[in-house]
């Protein structure tokens, strides 16, 4: 985006920290589904490995882990030290996130996600591999709606987990993890509403950002690592401020990236948000900026999934002449200079706080 002034050092700093809790993430998630494997196969049950193997083979395949990050290094940031207390909430908010990925690619109709074939598609080609009846679509729909499921339920039970023995805490945990979980779909369901109606108000697509992005990606899993390390409600505060601006961010950057970025490193075609009819910022504010050439145009390729490259390319072109792609980076801008001024006013342990600042710049040099 042009905006940062961070040095290369602190960036390698947040990178290692990242890679670092990654390998402990992926071990623990290893671990797991080894064990879901193995109480599998002792019931006898080779239709649930199959299952587990399903969920396992999309959660392997890693994405930026950010979320279950955010509870941990928030966890250490506050005073926590023990990875076997933290590791298991972070690998709950990981499933959960599984859940939503699996969810979120048959409701927007994506066939692709992390580089590989989205869970539906991989089980709609099993189902005509293996010749069976029925309609193959309807099959591999089936199957990724159960796989979903199953990482959720997953995600429960860590979550339970985390939170036993925590005394008082653990009511805060639970209802922290629920809220997350309530919020997030609330979320989906208004950007589907949105999305049909083609139109939305600023607060809409506000509550939007919030609901599915804000507290979803940063604030939820900010607090339930904070909680889990016993933090005061003071701090809780300061990084509830944090973690929603810093999701609002990390939502609109992603928005950005989705229309204008690399395919490769978006993993996903440019052109997929415009073909689905997707309601952001994005369209709100070229809209209202559009002559009426202009919204012909825009609306020529939105919620059209037949619409041509040379269509969503000049949609494309017409968000960036109305200077809407400006007015979300500004937007972008707006909310890291409040993440960033929450964080100065916490007093927090150093590897917790370095990974928090760390991520602010790390959102800042992401490539457009």
């Amino acid at each position: 985006m042009g905006l940062s002034t961070a040095a290369p050092a602190e960036l390698a700093e947040f990178q290692a920290l990242l890679a670092g809790f990654r390998e402990k993430l992926d071990r623990a998630l290893a671990d797991w589904l080894e064990a879901k494997r193995g109480e599998a196969v002792a019931a006898g049950s080779p239709e649930t490995l199959q299952l587990v193997d399903g969920v396992g083979q999309l959660a392997i395949q890693g994405g930026k882990r950010l979320r279950p990050a955010l509870v941990y290094y928030t966890y250490q940031a506050c005073g926590g030290e023990t990875d076997g207390d933290v590791l298991p909430l972070a690998l709950s908010t990981e499933l959960l996130h599984t859940y939503l990925l699996i969810h979120d690619d048959i409701m927007d109709h994506a066939e692709i996600r992390r580089g590989q074939p989205a869970a539906h598609v991989r089980f709609r080609e099993a189902h005509r591999a293996h010749g069976l009846h029925g309609d193959a679509a309807d099959f591999g729909r089936s199957v990724a709606i159960l796989l979903g499921d199953l990482a959720q339920a997953w995600a429960v039970e860590l979550a339970a987990l985390s939170a036993t023995g925590r005394g008082p805490a653990a009511r805060e945990l639970a209802r922290g993890f629920a809220a997350m979980c309530q919020e997030v779909i609330g979320g989906q369901f208004l950007e589907l509403l949105v999305a049909q109606r083609r139109t939305a108000t600023e607060e809409e697509l506000l509550r939007v950002l919030r609901l599915k992005s804000g507290r979803y990606t940063a604030e939820r899993p900010i607090q339930l690592g904070a909680l889990l390390a016993g933090a005061p409600p003071e701090t809780l505060a300061g990084l509830s401020r944090y973690g929603a601006a810093m999701g609002e961010a990390f939502q609109l950057q992603d928005d950005l990236l989705g229309m204008f970025g690399d395919p490769k490193t978006v993993g996903k075609p440019v052109d997929a948000d415009l073909k689905e009819g997707k309601y952001t910022f994005l369209i709100y504010h070229a809209q209202a900026r559009a002559t009426p050439a202009q919204r012909q145009v825009l609306e020529a390729a939105l919620g059209h999934p037949d619409a041509t490259p040379e269509q969503t390319a000049a949609a494309r072109r017409v968000i960036a002449e109305t200077g809407a792609r400006d007015a979300v980076s500004a937007m972008i801008g707006e909310r890291l200079r409040e993440a960033r001024s929450a964080l100065a006013a916490l007093d927090l342990r150093p590897d917790g706080r370095l990974f928090l600042a760390g991520l602010l710049d790390y959102l800042r040099e992401r490539e457009q």
